[in-house]
């Protein structure tokens, strides 16, 4: 009848009581995540702190929301991002106890949809208030996928002289109207037109176009690279075709990594899929055969009419993308929301299999690569293989991916890699919360000034330019943050470092020991540098040397505040 949301929809609770209703929903819609209030509900798929910063932050990612609280908390806690988009997805408020399923916000998203599946699901009835949909049974506004309105301010009076008792025609496929309860006269002046000519619009009409068109361009021609968004609207209308029935671009696929083809598909509001053939009418001959001679309305263009919507996903291959992510220390609300997004949209996860882990959930039609810690290159190289295949890949890594993390390896694979089809894959490295920062946010600010990153592993360094930086370091008073400072292979390095320490610091210099901060179970401590012995520290320990202007002060709930003063010397610089 409509459009279902494509994302998966978010299950928010704020109760335990909530928890047996919410999963009831889930089973409905398999690929949804429960999220529960932490320290008040257990056996949800990701926990929360806050409730407001959730919910506005899944509506600003397009996730379709259900939310079992009232609705008047849900209006009010979306009410200040309503008016920063055009489009909404789904949001529904459910009681707790299932009793009523009431749709608030994405009417064009399909949200009397979800609301109806929700109510059957949960035998009772959705709380439907949008008249077309209890009159007709349908949204006429939201036609399902591969179709597109024509115009929605002409649509609505449209369905306004219908809900006042005119009468409407149907005029072209439009199978999914069948079941609609419809007032149909096939002289009514009001007609339902579904094709792809181009039209110019009409009180009297709502146009619906299916998107049955395909474009073939080949950049490499001068008039086409020239404005490409421009010469295929150009070629449309040339051909009588309306641009909201293209449902894609076809390139060759060494133009891969090509970003006046990407930008231009950005603009037609389209993707764009590529094929081996190089020239335009050969691509569309290659990936439609059936539909032969195609149109070629202008040099470098060709024009594929389907009689049915395209299945986009099965023309040629997309852009393989590839994501570096970084999870922070651990905590789902630690992750950047862009992070979230990549790990939403991935096909295949490849990382340690301690961090793939920790950012689960996952679908079940998402491929889980799991390996040894030590596998770096083997893992870069896999995922640059999988890209290269048109999949979307993310590689995990905790902390920021680019501090002694994976962003390195991924680069370092493709710098010395010749394959084009790895040069053309989109990379992108999203950053993360790392583990000093984490540990230094919960002491206060021991990193508040100048301050040295450094890991003391010498699996891919040597021990001797180890203690060359240290000293050099602790010299020049940098605060100092120890990565990887002790381990059963490495049980000497913590104690020959923290002697170089002690050269240069007092005994009473402040350290922060953190220990699988963000992570259950985590652990804070401030001691001194003369207190510090290597039996305190292990692998899950983050730990932070002072400089000598680092203070410590007590908290008034206990515990104590740690920072380093942003100024140096005996007065502050301006």
């Amino acid at each position: 009848m409509g459009a279902t949301p494509i994302q998966a929809p978010a299950i928010v609770i704020l109760g335990k009581g909530a928890l047996s209703t919410a999963q009831r929903i889930q089973r409905l819609f398999p690929d949804a995540l429960i999220y529960g209030l932490a320290e008040r509900v257990e056996g949800a798929d990701r926990s929360y702190t806050e409730f407001g910063a959730t919910l506005r932050s899944l509506y600003q990612q397009d996730t379709p929301i259900i939310a079992l609280c009232a609705a008047g908390i849900v209006i009010r806690t979306l009410a200040p991002v309503l008016l920063e988009k055009g489009a909404e997805p789904p949001v529904l408020a459910v009681a707790e106890d299932g009793s009523a399923v009431v749709p608030l916000l994405g009417g064009l998203g399909g949200v009397n949809i979800m609301a109806r599946e929700i109510a059957a699901g949960l035998k009772t009835n959705g709380a439907i208030t949008t008249s077309g949909e209890l009159r007709f049974g349908t949204c006429l506004l939201n036609p399902p996928s591969g179709y597109a309105l024509g115009d929605l301010e002409l649509g609505k009076r449209f369905v306004s002289d219908l809900l006042s008792g005119e009468t409407v025609r149907i005029e072209g496929d439009a199978p999914w109207l069948a079941q609609a309860q419809l007032p149909e006269d096939d002289h009514a002046q009001l007609a339902i037109h579904v094709g792809n000519a181009e039209r110019d619009p009409s009180a009297h009409e709502l146009l619906i176009y299916p998107r049955n068109v395909l474009v073939a361009v080949d950049v490499t021609v001068e008039t086409v690279a020239q404005s490409l968004a421009e010469a295929v609207r150009a070629a449309l209308h040339d051909s009588r075709i309306a641009l909201q029935s293209l449902a894609c671009l076809l390139a060759g696929d060494t133009h891969m990594a090509n970003s006046a083809l990407h930008e231009a598909a950005q603009a037609l509001a389209v993707p764009v899929r590529f094929t081996s053939s190089a020239v335009a009418r050969d691509m569309a001959q290659c990936v439609l055969p059936q539909l032969l001679p195609p149109i070629t309305p202008r040099e470098g263009i060709a024009i594929a009419v389907a009689p049915q919507p395209l299945e986009v996903g099965h023309i040629g291959r997309g852009r393989g993308r590839l994501a570096v992510i970084g999870l922070g220390p651990g905590a789902t609300e630690f992750m950047i929301p862009a992070v979230k997004t990549e790990l939403a949209r991935a096909d295949d996860v490849l990382g340690y299999e301690t961090y793939v882990r920790m950012a689960g959930p996952f679908r079940s039609d998402q491929v889980l690569h799991c390996t040894d810690n030590r596998e770096e290159m083997q893992r870069a190289r896999h995922a640059f293989e999988l890209a290269a295949q048109g999949r979307s890949v993310v590689v995990v890594s905790s902390g920021d991916p680019g501090v002694f993390a994976m962003a390195a390896a991924v680069l370092e694979a493709l710098h010395e890699s010749d394959d084009p089809h790895w040069h053309s894959v989109e990379l992108q490295i999203l950053p993360g919360v790392s583990a000093s920062l984490a540990t230094a946010a919960q002491a206060g600010a021991p990193l508040g000034h100048d301050f040295c990153v450094m890991s003391l592993s010498d699996n891919l360094k040597p021990w001797e330019i180890i203690e060359k930086r240290l000293d050099l370091a602790c010299q020049a008073d940098l605060a100092l943050a120890f990565y990887n400072p002790i381990s059963r292979s490495r049980p000497w390095q913590l104690g020959r470092a923290l002697e170089i320490v002690r050269r240069h610091r007092t005994p009473e210099t402040p350290v922060t020991l953190g220990r699988d901060i963000g992570r259950p179970g985590q652990t804070l401590r401030v001691i001194t540098l003369g207190e510090l012995s290597p039996e305190q520290v292990d692998m899950r320990t983050m730990v932070l040397v002072g400089s000598s202007t680092t203070c410590v002060f007590a908290r008034a709930q206990g515990g104590h505040w740690v920072y380093t003063p942003r100024w140096y010397g005996d007065k502050p610089l301006t």
